[in-house]
């Protein structure tokens, strides 16, 4: 081989070094030119709570199982049980279409087994953690027995279960003042005027003793922020892991001036995240009026759509991150558990 050519090989392999030295900074995805970083507040210990609807809710008992020592309780709209999928597609479909084809005992042996390895905490945790359901009797995309299936499993685990299953609506964020009718599916949004605030009695129940918003203006726009979610993720971009660059964080005027708040971590549904629908359902899903009103800070993360694995913009559920999706090494649990730790200044 020709100097020249050893040479040649030479360059090749520490240009090869230096790439893979970088590698980290090249996929990383570059701060928001928009959105500001997320601050830190003076958050009440032992007021982290959750809630979501649909993916969101799913997410939401994901992110409530795996960090039941620090998340309080949790808010499920139209959901489906913890682990429910068990990493696979099909069973995803099952465990919206078809409830009753659910068998409960494999979903806690994947808890007990996460519980052994440390992938989640102690399901100690879960014990008297108050867990608020709602599901519309007219639901046509999640089966409404599948609020059976969600009360059944934390009543394994003896949480506190409030369960709202009489109104006729169909799958939606229920609100008294905004959205489609109750009961026809609204695809622009899945936020529904029941004539019922979900968002205030889902926390209410949560937290016990808050101030009802009556007029519907208490938010103050202004106090809705974007932040930099790029910030949260060490080695590749958001949108590797399904999740947007920005998202929404609303902080109550108190709040913002160094009172001393509760936090709540709220997961859209699919395709309601910014992408499809801008800022609609942290404007209008009715966390906003309760939070002003009651020194709530709602963090609002964003997921998108990739194609193939997410066409809809859900959250990972069912595995198409990696298979330890519901664990604390799942890719999107671990960006928003980094939100909350900056949010509150300790590790949850």
């Amino acid at each position: 081989m020709s100097r020249r050519h050893v040479l040649s090989l030479t360059a090749a392999a520490r240009l090869m070094s230096l790439v893979m030295a970088l590698l980290p900074a090249i996929l990383a995805a570059p701060p928001s030119l928009t959105a500001s970083p997320l601050g830190t507040y003076n958050i009440q210990s032992g007021s982290i709570t959750t809630s979501g609807i649909s993916s969101g809710a799913v997410m939401a008992t994901q992110f409530h199982v795996v960090h039941s020592s620090s998340i309080n309780g949790v808010g499920i709209f139209a959901g489906v049980p913890y682990g429910c999928a068990l990493g696979l597609v099909a069973e995803s479909l099952n465990c919206m279409l078809y409830p009753n084809l659910v068998v409960m005992a494999n979903l806690y042996a994947r808890v007990s087994t996460y519980d052994l390895y440390a992938n989640i905490d102690s399901v100690n945790g879960l014990v008297n953690d108050r867990v608020f359901i709602f599901h519309g009797t007219e639901d046509s995309v999640v089966n409404p027995g599948s609020a059976n299936n969600v009360e059944t499993f934390y009543n394994r685990y003896n949480s506190q279960v409030y369960k709202k299953t009489d109104i006729a609506a169909q799958h939606c964020m229920p609100t008294d003042n905004y959205g489609g009718a109750c009961d026809q599916l609204n695809s622009a949004s899945y936020i529904n005027n029941c004539g019922y605030n979900g968002a205030y009695e889902m926390s209410n129940y949560l937290y016990g003793g808050l101030t009802r918003p009556y007029s519907g203006n208490e938010a103050i726009l202004s106090n809705l922020i974007e932040f930099d979610q790029s910030e949260f993720f060490e080695i590749s971009a958001p949108s590797a892991s399904s999740m947007d660059t920005i998202g929404y964080v609303y902080v109550p005027t108190r709040c913002a001036n160094g009172a001393q708040c509760k936090l709540h971590v709220a997961f859209h549904g699919c395709q309601q995240g910014r992408e499809e629908i801008g800022n609609v359902y942290a404007l209008h899903g009715g966390y906003l009026e309760v939070a002003e009103l009651n020194d709530i800070i709602v963090l609002f993360p964003q997921a998108i759509k990739t194609p193939l694995s997410n066409p809809q913009g859900c959250w990972d559920w069912w595995g198409y991150n990696n298979y330890l999706y519901d664990t604390r090494n799942g890719n999107q649990i671990l960006a928003v558990k980094r939100m909350v730790d900056k949010m509150t200044g300790f590790f949850i």
